[in-house]
Formats: C-alpha cells, sequence, structure tokens
C-alpha cells in the first residue's frame, strides 16, 4: 500500500477544485453538486462549505445513491426531487474516476431532466477508461496498472489516498 495523498494534499485539492468551479461558473446564481453516495457526497459538501465562503451563489448539495458494481441492477435514486434539477447547472462529483461505469449511468439519470450544462469533477482521475466520459475539473491524475486500485479515506481529521 503506497499513500499518494495526505490529509493536507486532499484538502489543498478540494480547496484548489472548489474555487476551479467557482472561477468557471461565476456567471450561474445556482449550482446542483450532485456527489455519488460514499465519498462523491461527502466532497460535494466539502465544496459547497468553500464556494459557500467565496461566492454568493446558492448551492444545493444532493446524493446519488447506486450500486457503484452494478449501477443497472437496482434504481439510480436522487436525494431530491429530480424535477428541481430542471435547466440546472449541475456538477457531477466522484472520488475516483477509473472505468467512467459509476459516473456514467449517474450521468445517463441526470440527462433524464434538461439540463443547462453538466460537469464532472474527480478528486483522482485514473487513465482506464471503459466508458466515454472526462472529469472537467480534476484533483490528481494517475497513470496506474489495471491491477492498481485507488482507495480514498475521508474524514475531517484523517483523510488519505492509497494505491494498492
Amino acid at each position: 500500500m503506497q499513500t499518494i495523498l495526505s490529509q493536507l494534499e486532499i484538502d489543498q485539492k478540494i480547496t484548489r477544485l472548489a474555487h476551479q468551479i467557482i472561477e468557471n461558473t461565476f456567471e450561474e446564481n445556482k449550482l446542483f453538486i450532485g456527489g455519488i453516495c460514499g465519498n462523491g457526497i461527502q466532497l460535494a459538501n466539502k465544496f459547497k462549505e468553500i464556494i459557500n465562503q467565496n461566492s454568493p451563489q446558492e448551492i444545493v448539495v444532493f446524493e446519488i445513491d447506486l450500486n457503484k458494481d452494478e449501477p443497472w441492477s437496482d434504481e439510480i435514486k436522487l436525494s431530491i426531487p429530480q424535477n428541481d434539477l430542471k435547466n440546472g447547472y449541475i456538477l457531477l462529483v466522484d472520488d475516483v474516476l477509473n472505468s467512467g461505469k459509476t459516473m456514467q449511468y449517474a450521468l445517463v439519470k441526470l440527462l433524464e431532466q434538461s439540463t443547462k450544462a453538466i460537469k464532472t469533477v474527480a478528486l483522482v482521475d485514473r487513465t482506464h477508461r471503459r466508458y466515454p466520459i472526462k472529469a472537467d475539473f480534476v484533483g490528481i491524475s494517475l497513470s496506474t496498472t489495471l491491477k492498481e486500485r485507488v482507495e480514498i479515506e475521508l474524514s475531517e481529521s484523517n483523510s488519505f489516498a492509497y494505491l494498492v
């Protein structure tokens, strides 16, 4: 197991990503930040905190609940009414973008509603895509072998990312 990001580095990347989001969405009065269940929703809430401190934008955070291993097997659920997203500017957030499967299925759910824009955010972007998706905002890009896995632990006092 090899540590690739420490608590400090994760905090710095989250802060930088939040500021990039502000810079790229400053014309929007309202942003919807959809965090994929697990670490994605934790990251979405951290982005909301930082954006609220630095921008007058209204931020609505919602959770996207799906089966990460077999996203087609269960209904994908949102923690807010899907209708609320109509013509909204949406940021889709997950911790690690690997094959793109989880984010792709979440994106399909969001596309059931007419939206203004959807941008993707990943703390760690690996380069092993099987699905046609890319991250618009990235904390760190890693080239790894197919056998390696990136794991991220997020907590207030001891967050870290490591390669297994």
